[in-house]
């Protein structure tokens, strides 16, 4: 009977020497559907959505960015780079018996950065990229970033995360999250402030936008089923998502009406019927 259950569970893997946070939802014998959340998220930011989604017939599988959520945060910045993150994320799923090819990853954001460069692997079957770059092309816009993203870093470790946590929720970015039901707003609040402020800063300073490897030149040999999805408010992302479109073999784009930087919260129904429909093109 347990085999035929939604069932949640948190595991804790012990991956090349850190621990990694997971939740895994759904029935074990659908095929997964790994996420990987934002700066600031945990795998349990999904959690809103298991339900909803794991009715398309697939199995979630939400991990825990290095730095954040139940995941170790290491004092060593080079730990957090963008390929020690992939090396993490597939022993992961290797632990968790996902054989290769037969995983859709999803990637939201920071997340979505950090799902396209693994989608090079070979490891996944397709790819959903939440408002999400390929990182940025010039070298001089790159420093400049990597700059920004140091001295965001020693503003977490200096004034710590409760401060840390207010300024970021008032940035330009997510303005269109202050319609969300005060409850809902509130929620997401606190699961920022479970994060540890050595995790955040060196998460900024391993993985964030000016130290990725830009992969713009990259993007015409990913040979995957790629969904990319935005909101309408959010004009940035849609335009970094048209242009990633034009390069990506196997593209599609979708544009999401009444959201802004996260999709999957302001749009939830929107989102998932989105993602949920991809999935059942992919696997069917």
């Amino acid at each position: 009977m347990g085999s035929t259950l939604r069932i949640m569970s948190l595991r804790q893997l012990v991956v090349n020497g850190v621990h990694m946070g997971a939740v895994i939802y759904g029935k074990p014998q659908h095929p997964p559907l790994v996420l990987l959340h934002g700066f600031t998220g945990s795998a349990l930011s999904w959690s809103p959505l298991f339900a909803s989604l794991s009715s398309y017939n697939v199995k979630l599988i939400a991990l825990d960015m290095l730095g954040h959520g139940q995941s170790d945060a290491p004092s060593d910045p080079a730990r957090y780079a963008m390929e020690h993150c992939q090396e993490d994320i597939l022993e992961a799923l290797r632990q968790l018996d996902v054989q290769p090819g037969t995983a859709i990853l999803l990637g939201y954001s920071m997340g979505g950065r950090i799902a396209l460069y693994n989608a090079f692997s070979g490891f996944f079957r397709a790819l959903i990229l939440e408002s999400a770059s390929p990182g940025m092309a010039d070298s001089e816009a790159r420093l400049q970033r990597r700059t920004s993203d140091e001295a965001l870093a020693k503003r977490i470790e200096r004034e710590g995360i409760p401060a840390f946590v207010d300024y970021w929720e008032k940035q330009p970015l997510f303005e269109s999250q202050q319609r969300l039901p005060e409850e809902e707003r509130e929620a997401i609040h606190q699961q920022r402030l479970d994060n540890q402020a050595t995790g955040l800063a060196n998460s900024l300073r391993g993985v964030g936008t000016g130290s990725q490897p830009a992969l713009h030149a990259r993007l015409g040999e990913l040979d995957l089923p790629t969904l990319l999805l935005t909101g309408e408010l959010d004009s940035k992302f849609c335009a970094i998502a048209q242009q990633m479109q034009q390069k990506l073999p196997r593209a599609s784009w979708h544009i999401i009406p009444g959201a802004g930087h996260a999709p999957h919260l302001e749009q939830p129904e929107r989102f998932v019927a989105q993602v949920g429909n991809f999935c059942t093109q992919v696997l069917s």
